[in-house]
């Protein structure tokens, strides 16, 4: 219980440094608004989907875009922690050690909530309306902040394994850029070359969206691997990266910061 309390406190801890930098929450809430915009007016009419309405289609993917990048944000700061001597200083208090990840992640998770509520607003301005009912899209929303908690744990790990921000920043993007492009977020995959369809639609970001879609009332069309288990069942599989995720990341993350606050 000790570990909880003080992964709180930490939580507490980050949640009032975005108070004293409002800056990060508002930029963290400007860069999704700019994609939904951005594809909406700029790319949306070039692009064919099977319901003919691009918005509903690219809500969804950018919902899930966002979430996925919550890693960068927990790299990032933990990159920044670690140059700055927190870690250190984190070391010699009377708390859990593997507290002060936990606690990142869950002001992470905190920040994701604010986030999708301010795009929601936005999607719904720009035409977006889901059709499967409050409970639904209910579910659709927590199974985000389920997938950007999970993601958020990779996070960890990258930023306690580079040497600052700068470097864990460039690596955060080589990771989640080809995740959200190479996928179903913004267009269909089935006109891809064969090759990158299987790529694409077994992709995690792929199987959230197309997860989301479900929830959200949408129809979601695969290319190639169509009859597949993971295809049909895109929510079911989504639960499954989540949970593999978490069985490889955080005890690897734990393990990486007991390391580092052992120097």
């Amino acid at each position: 219980m000790s570990v909880i309390h003080d992964g709180l406190v930490i939580t507490k801890r980050q949640l009032l440094q975005l108070l004293r930098v409002p800056e990060v929450l508002i930029f963290s809430t400007i860069q999704p608004v700019m994609f939904v915009l951005l594809f909406r007016f700029v790319f949306g009419g070039s692009i064919q989907t099977a319901g003919g309405d691009y918005v509903q289609f690219l809500m969804p993917g950018i919902f899930v875009q966002t979430v996925a990048f919550t890693l960068a944000g927990t790299a990032v700061g933990l990159a920044e922690d670690m140059t700055k001597g927190l870690i250190d200083r984190f070391r010699s208090l009377p708390i859990a050690r593997s507290a002060v990840v936990l606690g990142r992640t869950l002001g992470d998770a905190t920040l994701n909530v604010v986030v999708l509520v301010v795009m929601g607003i936005a999607g719904f301005l720009v035409g977006w309306r889901p059709t499967s009912g409050l409970v639904s899209v209910a579910a659709g929303f927590a199974l985000l902040l389920a997938f950007g908690y999970a993601m958020s744990w990779i996070g960890v790990l990258v930023g306690l394994s580079v040497r600052d921000s700068r470097a864990a920043n460039g690596l955060v993007f080589i990771i989640v850029f080809p995740m959200t492009f190479l996928s179903n977020a913004f267009a269909p995959t089935a006109n891809m070359p064969t090759v990158l369809q299987y790529v694409a639609e077994w992709n995690p970001v792929s199987t959230m969206v197309a997860a989301c879609r479900q929830l959200f009332g949408l129809p979601n069309v695969f290319g190639v691997t169509a009859d597949s288990w993971p295809s049909q069942n895109p929510l079911q599989m989504s639960l499954i990266y989540m949970v593999i995720i978490a069985l490889v990341f955080v005890p690897l993350s734990i393990r990486r910061y007991m390391r580092a606050s052992a120097r």
